[in-house]
């Protein structure tokens, strides 16, 4: 098993013969196997796969009940060996009545039985023909040589993984209005397993997929969906084996129509804990009523496995994979960016912005923004005032750029050289030019920012900010410099994504706009503080903070989840396997975390702008932070990667 709180699942559609319970158990215990073998911990096999979901009237035949009884005990001995939590479907008579069951069991030990359920106020019971709802409350029962509980009400606690609490459900379980995973989500279960038999029909899977995602998002847990497959009767009906495995919205593995496999992906069961502490309207209910089995995976289970994790990391968790989805994405990010601003300027009735713009992607990015702005209120382009404010780190290529940039976009340029004023302001408090400190670096982006202000003074107008999220978590901005303004509209983009917005435009517009921004596109990200080498930018902020991919990823993951150093830091090892070496990966993540605790104090004051995704920084809402918080606990988990 994988540690940090991952937990790897099946979802298995072995082939079946109707009424063959012999069979049927055999060929569940191989892929039982099969699924052990691929390190999965839980396995969830189709509804009444025992006996075959197609027996029709045979369900009334106490030979197939007694034969089904029968097979799961000795399934039940055949896979005792496994560190493996099994979901079986089975039909169980007790009481009179006949179940349609879920039998949950692992290592050699039957645990519960989970029934299908009626729902009140949802027409007649679905297969009332020859099986009854699961009684309310449950029920106890002897079945297969073990006194167990039976109902919709129970809950499987894994004792090696506090993580993982299990339900189950069966079928049309996950079609109603009000289901019983909803009630075991509510009653703090993590994972939900769906032994089913759902007929394929042309259009269904589709809506069976949509279903999985929208449950498991709704309920904040893991979802494992068996469909029943090869060898159910096809007098009426075909089933195609589609199986399903969510986690809070999304799809993370999914089998092909009629392509029997043992899918399997590891669930973050840790992440679902994470999104129910942090909504806070998610409220636990129903605990008493919900019985509570522990369950243990003995020996075999592997909570510090360093096997790869079966699911996908992708290491650009801000941008979307698909091409279609980054370019939606990017249309509403720019839109949302521009109506904020828009909003922030019919507001204060302001004809002008001021724009300081260096060439590089921050300031291209807010000078988009602010002509989408200005296009949406109908104000004219020549509102935007664009300043180059060249000093000693300025290349010819950006001072280019940010004039070529500002008149393909019907902006005002204006050029204001602060050497001249930095050089007497070093004179005023006696600082030696020749020191390349931060005192010199930072003169500068002050007398850039004290520039953008006045000139926003004369005209009425504001300054829009350019500064990243990135830059932000980094606190590589200068203090009541670059880092403040009257407008952030990048406040929220991370730089990963800048990239992406930047791009999008160039694809879209073409043109002499489009060569203009692929070369932005092109020249290294720096705050050009330090004088160029040979005419060339010799400040690289990538050098000297870490790469932005680097920084972007470890930062989406403390904000969105709050994941801890370990468990970001092996994910970070799958998804830049072959662009990052182990000890890269490691001392840039000790970097972003001493800066993320030190820097603070400089998101503490930030000057509003628009929040575009769920990861942001904002002091007013979204993130708040001591300024003089200790990192040494974060520090002290980093320390212990160096040993592992």
């Amino acid at each position: 098993m994988i540690r940090d709180g991952f937990f790897r699942v099946a979802a298995v559609s072995p082939k079946i013969r109707v009424a063959d319970c012999s069979y049927n158990a055999r060929s569940i215990g191989a892929a039982a196997k099969e699924a052990a073998q691929k390190g999965a911990n839980a396995a969830v096999f189709p509804e009444l796969c025992l006996t075959g979901y197609t027996c029709g009237d045979l369900f009334l035949s106490e030979t197939l009940l007694k034969g089904a009884e029968t097979a799961l005990k000795q399934l039940i001995e055949d896979t005792a060996d496994m560190p493996l939590l099994c979901a079986v479907g089975v039909p169980v008579p007790a009481e009179g009545r006949l179940y349609n069951c879920a039998a949950l069991f692992c290592r050699g030990e039957l645990l519960g039985l989970a029934a299908k359920t009626h729902i009140p106020n949802y027409g007649e019971f679905y297969e009332a023909r020859h099986f009854s709802p699961a009684p309310e409350p449950g029920i106890e029962v002897e079945y297969a040589g073990f006194h167990v509980p039976l109902g919709n009400d129970l809950l499987f606690a894994l004792e090696e993984m506090p993580e993982c609490v299990v339900g189950a459900e069966i079928c049309e379980d996950l079609w109603v209005l009000n289901t019983p995973g909803t009630r075991l989500a509510a009653a703090g279960a993590t994972l939900l397993l769906n032994c089913s038999a759902s007929d394929e029909v042309v259009g269904k899977a589709e809506y069976r997929r949509q279903l999985v995602a929208t449950h498991s998002a709704r309920m904040l847990c893991a979802y494992v969906y068996a469909d029943a497959g090869e060898g159910e009767s096809s007098t009426d009906l075909v089933f195609s084996g589609h199986n399903l495995i969510g986690e809070n919205g999304t799809i993370l593995a999914e089998s092909e129509l009629f392509e029997p496999s043992v899918l399997v992906a590891d669930v973050d069961l840790g992440r679902m804990l994470y999104e129910r502490r942090h909504t806070t309207t998610w409220e636990r209910k129903n605990t008493a009523s919900m019985r509570k089995i522990s369950f243990s995976l003995g020996d075999g289970f592997k909570k510090d496995g360093q096997d790869a994790l079966q699911r996908k990391i992708s290491p650009f968790p801000f941008v979307p994979q698909e091409q279609s989805g980054l370019k939606k994405r990017c249309e509403l990010i720019l839109t949302m960016q521009a109506e904020g601003l828009k909003t922030r300027l019919a507001h204060t009735n302001s004809r002008e912005v001021v724009i300081g713009v260096s060439g590089g992607l921050d300031s291209t990015l807010a000078l988009l923004v602010a002509a989408r702005a200005f296009r949406r209120l109908g104000l004219p382009s020549q509102g935007i005032l664009a300043v180059s404010m060249p000093g000693f780190g300025t290349t010819g290529r950006t001072k280019s750029n940010a004039q070529k940039l500002a008149e393909e976009l019907g902006a005002r340029f204006m050029e204001v050289p602060i050497g001249e004023s930095v050089n007497l302001h070093f004179r005023d408090i006696g600082h030696d030019p020749e020191n390349r400190d931060v005192t010199y670096e930072n003169a500068q982006a002050r007398e850039r920012t004290q520039v953008l202000m006045d000139l926003a003074n004369q005209s009425g107008g504001m300054v829009v900010g350019t500064g990243d999220l990135s830059e932000l978590a980094l606190g590589w901005a200068t203090y009541n410099g670059d880092h403040m303004s009257m407008y952030a509209v990048n406040a929220s983009i991370p730089k990963t994504l800048v990239r992406h917005l930047v791009r999008y435009v160039s694809q879209e517009t073409g043109g002499r706009l489009g060569a203009v921004l692929e070369d932005i596109l092109d020249t290294p990200v720096s705050p050009e503080l330090l004088p160029p080498v040979e005419g060339e930018i010799s400040q690289k902020t990538e050098d000297i903070v870490g790469p932005y991919e680097l920084h972007d990823f470890f930062l989406y993951y403390v904000l969105r989840f709050g994941f801890g150093p370990g468990k970001i830091f092996r994910m970070a090892l799958q998804a830049f396997d072959g662009s990052y070496s182990r000890e890269t990966i490691l001392k840039w993540l000790k970097i972003f975390y001493r800066r993320f605790f030190s820097q603070q104090f400089k998101r503490s004051c930030l000057p509003d702008g628009p929040k575009v995704g769920t990861v942001t920084l904002s002091p007013r809402g979204d993130w708040r932070m001591p300024s003089d918080a200790s990192s040494a606990l974060w520090m002290e988990e980093l320390s212990k990667l160096d040993t592992i």
